[in-house]
């Protein structure tokens, strides 16, 4: 960990267990939802729910493919035994495989985006069956990066991790007790057998938010990057992810005729006299 991107864990441990408990309870709510692949950024978000608002408010949801991997859901399991949620499994393969028997020829990308968008829908009806918010896991590198399914997993009531690098993650996965096989695995949406982050993307989390932080956090231009050493074909491809994925990260843009249009004008409801 580069130390311009050390955090300070027990400070930022607190400040995101309260931003859980007070966002949660701000809406009239004492519970939350969150989709458990055993990865790290979902394991993070769940010891931190259950610091926030006790473990029995906490529903934990694994929801496997028929092609996930099988230590995936032991990794789960190990969050869920560690932390006491309440927990839930739902396969999700008769809803993904009931849309591709009319397009069989569909690749490993269309296939993944489903997955990540049936596995929001079985959070957001247990949402509502558990009277809970939806809890977000994606981190600032992915949401950067655009390295979401939008309405799949970038779809959420709140998100605790998004202003953590995917390394700042990592360090305050290790300071919360989240699992080292956990933690120590290589990152991967297990969408599909073999498949992994950085394979996907073709570069490093590390090395991603380095330049992440130099682009976004400092404010360097890319060239001024490439001038502090970063490799100027590297420095191309994330900010072209970066600018392609922009649309991801905000609301529906929506065509302004009057006068008090929603998310230009009508911001909050200070703005209604509230």
């Amino acid at each position: 960990m580069p130390g311009e991107l050390a955090i300070h864990t027990e400070l930022a441990k607190k400040i995101l267990a309260g931003f859980i408990q007070s966002e949660v309870r701000r809406v009239g709510m004492e519970r939350v939802v969150l989709g458990l692949s055993g990865g790290i950024d979902s394991a993070l978000t769940c010891f931190l729910a259950a610091e926030a608002l006790g473990s029995e408010n906490v529903l934990a949801v694994r929801m496997p493919y028929r092609t996930s991997s099988p230590e995936s859901l032991a990794h789960a399991q190990e969050v869920i035994d560690q932390t006491g949620v309440r927990s839930l499994t739902v396969e999700i393969s008769g809803m993904v495989d009931a849309l591709y028997a009319d397009f069989p020829d569909a690749g490993n990308r269309r296939r993944g985006n489903a997955m990540a968008r049936a596995r929001m829908i079985v959070l957001y009806d247990q949402s509502a069956a558990f009277n809970g918010l939806v809890l977000g896991t994606g981190n600032k590198t992915e949401i950067l990066l655009g390295y979401s399914t939008i309405y799949g997993d970038a779809a959420c009531a709140l998100n605790p991790l998004g202003d953590l690098y995917k390394g700042q993650v990592r360090q305050l996965a290790w300071s919360v007790g989240v699992p080292a096989s956990i933690i120590e695995k290589p990152p991967s949406a297990d969408l599909w057998a073999g498949q992994t982050d950085e394979g996907e993307l073709g570069f490093t989390y590390a090395d991603a938010d380095r330049l992440l932080y130099h682009l976004v956090d400092l404010r360097y231009s890319p060239g001024a990057c490439v001038e502090a050493g970063f490799d100027h074909a590297f420095v191309e491809e994330v900010v072209r992810r970066v600018r392609r994925n922009h649309f991801k990260r905000v609301m529906p843009p929506i065509a302004k005729i009057s006068n008090r249009t929603v998310g230009y004008d009508f911001l909050y409801l200070r703005d209604w006299g509230t």
